[in-house]
């Protein structure tokens, strides 16, 4: 009877409203991804959400080596039964966890079609414990993410001013727009001034919107503060280490900005959950 009621209570959970998964690839260095990844948690934390950042990269500058997660407790860990969710999910501070989603970097293509099943139930379980999840990810040599289910969530692309990262940036839309067809993406600037973060932005609209008919939004921007890699050589984000600096503020504006999205989305989520039990779906 226990594993019945158990059984039930997992899917009531899975069937309720499912929080805001934001996917984020890069045309940035590694650390500067890490670096944005690691004060953005830090800053959505702040203002009480809890947040879980999956670490899809296994890097050694992914945000999985920045807070210390273990490789040897993953989410497909768990999938194969070897790990227990506690076990895989690390509590980094107050509303802040994260976890690894395996060992290797490119996961995707070395398993099997049951094991993908599972790892994609273990990696919903922990999604479900979090109120938003952020994704460091890659594209695999198939331009595709190392879940399935990673293609329907929000997929943010950092940027910076220069060129060549504008086209490396413009080179993943386009790649993941042969694969997914005609979806909106997210562009995050880095290193400059709002007046050129929304210059940066506008041409690269205007020129998907063109030529590949793909809209995009802008999601924010970080301004070049010497604060960050100043707290990021002392091990801290730039949040704890100086709060009062000009990026500190820009993560706060860009965590409240994610955040409002995330609770928009449980909200219709809910309506829609409750409108199905009326109309007993």
């Amino acid at each position: 009877m226990a594993n019945v009621d158990q059984a039930e209570g997992l899917r009531r959970m899975l069937a309720g409203p499912k929080p805001r998964v934001f996917t984020f690839l890069s045309a940035l260095k590694d650390n500067e991804k890490s670096e944005i990844l690691v004060n953005l948690g830090v800053s959505v934390a702040r203002q009480g959400q809890q947040i879980l950042m999956v670490d899809a990269r296994s890097s050694s500058d992914s945000v999985g080596a920045w807070f210390s997660a273990s490789r040897e407790r993953t989410l497909l860990d768990v999938a194969q039964q070897q790990r227990t969710m506690h076990e895989a999910v690390k509590m980094v501070a107050s509303g802040l966890s994260v976890s690894m989603l395996s060992r290797q970097r490119t996961v995707s293509s070395s398993l099997s079609a049951e094991n993908s099943r599972r790892l994609s139930r273990a990696f919903d379980l922990a999604v479900h414990r979090a109120d938003m999840v952020v994704v460091d990810c890659d594209l695999d040599a198939c331009d595709a993410f190392p879940l399935a289910s990673l293609d329907d969530s929000e997929v943010v692309i950092q940027v910076s001013s220069d060129p060549s990262a504008i086209k490396s940036a413009y080179g993943l839309i386009k790649r993941m727009s042969a694969r997914l067809g005609r979806r909106s993406f997210s562009i995050l600037v880095s290193g400059v001034s709002e007046k050129e973060a929304m210059l940066i932005y506008t041409n690269m609209a205007q020129a998907s919107q063109r030529y590949l008919a793909v809209p995009l939004n802008f999601i924010g921007y970080v301004p070049d503060d010497e604060f960050v890699r100043r707290a990021a050589h002392q091990g801290r984000s730039v949040i704890d280490a100086f709060p009062k600096a000009r990026s500190s503020m820009a993560f706060f504006q860009l965590a409240e900005r994610l955040a409002v999205s995330a609770r928009s989305a449980l909200c219709l989520d809910s309506v829609s959950g409750q409108q199905g039990i009326a109309l007993g779906i």
